[in-house]
């Protein structure tokens, strides 16, 4: 009935599976669990996950090289059993104890991919995370009925249930390992009009990266989405900052705005990377830093 699949890259899905599994043993269901380590460089979490082995139903695997989210969680899709998969990233817990069967009373439902959200943990961020913390807290952490009203532009791959079948059919794994591709796949989910689902069944996502490599990861993905996704049509429609983008070029006003960009960058950026981060500096930056990419 059910395949979760964790991709999972320096971090110990343990805890993770372990959650998963007991609350999955309780609803009697057929399932399995598969981890796919992506090439991690920590060999030492090797024999931890390697623990995922001893619970029935549940496998721990690697990949010998670094492929990237999109082609390991491909991988983990075409070795699945199930005709449903629950995607997972490894770096986050259920907030609730009926967490997979909330997702198993969906299956076979009318909808093809139902996302569960995302949450925060309401505690006092380390100030060298603050950045991902509070971005997280105020752009992520959407309820059901918000994310309802524009389906597909809260597609959140690290949570969610989806036919394999459709799956695998929008996949992204052939784009290569790039960053912040969520969107893309999102936006193919939106062309075809797979009917998607919003329901408040979050996890906590607790891996939260260092101020400059989530900063930089930011930029890594604008940078795709850009290169991947600007000149698609109805890209408007899923996505606020290409919306903003695409208005600023149709004006003749982008060039404009990457010449003032690269005068203001060095205070926009202290004011990002600081104790108390200013989100709209934040979406200044990556606006002004988007106008300065060329597209494909």
């Amino acid at each position: 009935m059910l395949s979760i699949l964790i991709p999972t890259y320096n971090y110990s899905a343990l805890p993770l599976v372990s959650i998963l599994w007991e609350q999955a043993m309780e609803n009697g269901v057929p399932f399995e669990i598969i981890v796919l380590d992506d090439g991690s460089s920590d060999t030492s979490l090797w024999e931890e996950n390697a623990k995922i082995n001893t619970l029935p139903n549940c496998r721990f695997e690697r990949n010998e090289a670094n492929l990237g989210r999109a082609e390991t969680r491909n991988k983990l899709a075409q070795v699945s059993r199930y005709d449903w998969c629950l995607f997972l990233d490894s770096d986050v817990i259920p907030v609730t104890k009926d967490y997979v069967k909330t997702y198993i009373d969906f299956i076979g439902k009318e909808y093809d991919a139902i996302i569960g959200g995302i949450r925060y943990e309401d505690k006092t961020a380390d100030s060298s995370k603050i950045l991902r913390y509070k971005y997280g807290k105020s752009r992520e952490e959407n309820k059901a009925d918000l994310r309802k009203q524009n389906p597909y532009s809260f597609i959140f791959s690290g949570n969610i249930l989806i036919r394999k079948a459709v799956f695998v059919a929008h996949n992204y794994s052939s784009l290569g390992n790039f960053y912040g591709l969520d969107i893309y796949f999102a936006y193919q989910l939106y062309m075809d009009n797979v009917p998607v689902l919003h329901i408040d069944n979050e996890i906590y996502h607790l891996g939260l990266e260092d101020n400059e490599v989530f900063f930089r990861k930011s930029l890594d993905s604008l940078d795709s989405r850009i290169k991947l996704l600007g000149n698609k049509p109805n890209i408007d429609e899923i996505n606020s900052l290409l919306k903003h983008y695409n208005i600023l070029r149709k004006r003749k006003l982008d060039r404009l705005i990457a010449s003032l960009f690269r005068l203001s960058e060095p205070v926009l950026k202290k004011l990002i990377l600081n104790r108390n981060p200013n989100l709209l500096s934040f979406d200044l930056y990556r606006l002004g830093y988007i106008c300065t990419i060329k597209p494909i």
